[in-house]
Formats: C-alpha cells, sequence, structure tokens
C-alpha cells in the first residue's frame, strides 16, 4: 500500500507555479490577481478561504478578500461579481459556497465571466471540459488528475467507479476520467444514494473515487485486493480529544481500507491540498491569457 501525498504534490505545484510567477514579473508583467468572496461566517468557509489567501501569498499572487454578512441581498453580490467581471485587474474569482439559502448559487454562478471562473463551476467551463476543450477545470476534480498523474497511476482500461455524483465533484470528475487523455481512458461507472447493489458495484472498481459526503462510508468489503481508492471526503465530526473539538473525517474507514489498497489517499493531507493548489493553477492560466 502507497499513500497519496496530497501535501508533498501541492508543494511541488506550488514550487513551480511561484517559480513561473517571478519568469512573469521578470518580464515587467503584473503577477496573477485572485479574489474571493466570502458571505458570513460558516467556519469550513472561513478556514478555506483562509487557506487560499495564504496559499496565493505563498506563490507571489496578489488576492483580495470581499466580505459579506449573511443577510447580503443576491441582487447585491451580482453587483459586486458584475464589478470583478469588468476588473482588468482581477484575473480570476471565486464565490465561496455555501451561500445563505435565500441566494441562489447557480444564478451567481452564471453570473461570473467564465473567463474569470477559475473554480471551473460555469456552464461553459463545464461544457468546454465535457466535450474535452480547454477550460478552467473544476478544482477538487483537477487536483485528482495530478495526483493520478503524478503518482503514475494507470488508469486506460480501467474500471473507475465514483461514489456520488455533486456538479463539484462526482460529475466532473466522471467527465475527465472517460476523456481519451491520460489520466483517463477509464470506463467509469458513477453511484449515488440511489444505487442499488451499490457495495457490489464498488468491489468492481479498480479505481474508487469517495466523493458521497459521508464519513466512513466505504469499508473494507467494498473494496477490491489492489484497488487505488481516492477520498474525497471532508466532514467534521465531533472529538472532544481536539483542542478545535472537532476532527476531519473522509468517506473511507481508511484504516480498515488501506491494508487492500495498492494506492490510497488520507483524510487530511490527501485530496484537500491539490484543490487549493488546482485553483492557483487555474488563476495563473487566467493571467497567462490575459497577459499575452
Amino acid at each position: 500500500m502507497q499513500l497519496i501525498d496530497g501535501k508533498l504534490i501541492s508543494e511541488q505545484i506550488k514550487a513551480e507555479i511561484a517559480q513561473q510567477v517571478k519568469q512573469m514579473t521578470a518580464e515587467g508583467k503584473r503577477p496573477p490577481h485572485l479574489a474571493a468572496i466570502l458571505v458570513g461566517h460558516d467556519g469550513g468557509s472561513e478556514t478555506y478561504v483562509a487557506n487560499k489567501v495564504r496559499s496565493c501569498a505563498q506563490v507571489g499572487f496578489q488576492s483580495t478578500l470581499i466580505r459579506y454578512e449573511a443577510d447580503v441581498t443576491e441582487a447585491e453580490l451580482l453587483g459586486r461579481i458584475a464589478e470583478l467581471n469588468a476588473d482588468d485587474d482581477v484575473d480570476g474569482f471565486i464565490v465561496q459556497l455555501p451561500l445563505p439559502k435565500h441566494i441562489d448559487d447557480q444564478h451567481i454562478i452564471q453570473a461570473i465571466d467564465p473567463s474569470k471562473d477559475v473554480d471551473g463551476f460555469h456552464p461553459v467551463n463545464i461544457g468546454k471540459m465535457m466535450l474535452g476543450l480547454p477550460c478552467f477545470v473544476s478544482a477538487t476534480p483537477a487536483g485528482i488528475m495530478q495526483l493520478l498523474r503524478r503518482y503514475d497511476i494507470k488508469t486506460s482500461g480501467k474500471h473507475c467507479v465514483i461514489i456520488g455524483r455533486s456538479n463539484i465533484v462526482g460529475k466532473p470528475m466522471s467527465m475527465l476520467m472517460i476523456q481519451k487523455t491520460l489520466p483517463g481512458d477509464a470506463t467509469v461507472t458513477v453511484c449515488h444514494s440511489r444505487t442499488s447493489n451499490l457495495p457490489e458495484i464498488v468491489r468492481q472498481g479498480d479505481i474508487v473515487i469517495a466523493a458521497i459526503g459521508s464519513p466512513e462510508f466505504v469499508t473494507a468489503d467494498m473494496v477490491k485486493e489492489g484497488a487505488v481508492v481516492i477520498d474525497v471526503g471532508t466532514t467534521r465530526v465531533p472529538d472532544p480529544a481536539s483542542p478545535r473539538g472537532w476532527r476531519l473525517k473522509g468517506d473511507v474507514k481508511f484504516d480498515e481500507v488501506a491494508p487492500k489498497c495498492s494506492y490510497i489517499s488520507p483524510v487530511p493531507g490527501g485530496v484537500g491540498p491539490m484543490t487549493i493548489v488546482s485553483l492557483l493553477t487555474n488563476t495563473l492560466q487566467a493571467a497567462t491569457q490575459r497577459n499575452r
């Protein structure tokens, strides 16, 4: 069993990005600029955005954090998005999800200029990804593809079982794994909460990507010997022994499943760091296109 170290790979990619930024500034170009809109004070969102801002500083990006209280109106948010779309100094921006219930996520996502949609959520980018055209790929799926690539995990002809059908992970991941690329060229099955005989289907997977949001859902009896298991889950569970009062748990029962795997990603330290670095990669791509 080999551990897939997302933290290690993310640091390697950050170093590569930082070198490219140095080259850009040496040529007299401005560094990439990422903006983030944060609504309310959700603990998870606060942590994620703080990590993104810190990562921008590490690679030499400019970053801007725009905060709103949870009672912000949808109209006000859409107005700020229009301003960011028109701001030539901002290469890309994100609106941190989830948003309060009175705001329609899709209205917000579709208002973002696709050329600045570095989260890769806009229908234009999703559509281009499905067709295999150049685009901003959703950050978490893009991070998983990097892990598969950098660990030289064979995907061609393999059966990839994805547990979860979210717009953020499950659906785009299925599109990427079926493309005529490497990683890719896999036969893909997408399972979800309504799938009959789910354990039996998961056992067929050479590669299992768990993104269902249910702690320790995948157990040893659901995984075949030698499988590659990618755990996307990040659920906060109470832990009185932790200084924070909680800890992160993945969708895979790690201690039980790991001995059966050829490769497995842990939680934390697996997919999580790759999500942020993929956002940086997309922002660098956006800045490069704007600086041409």
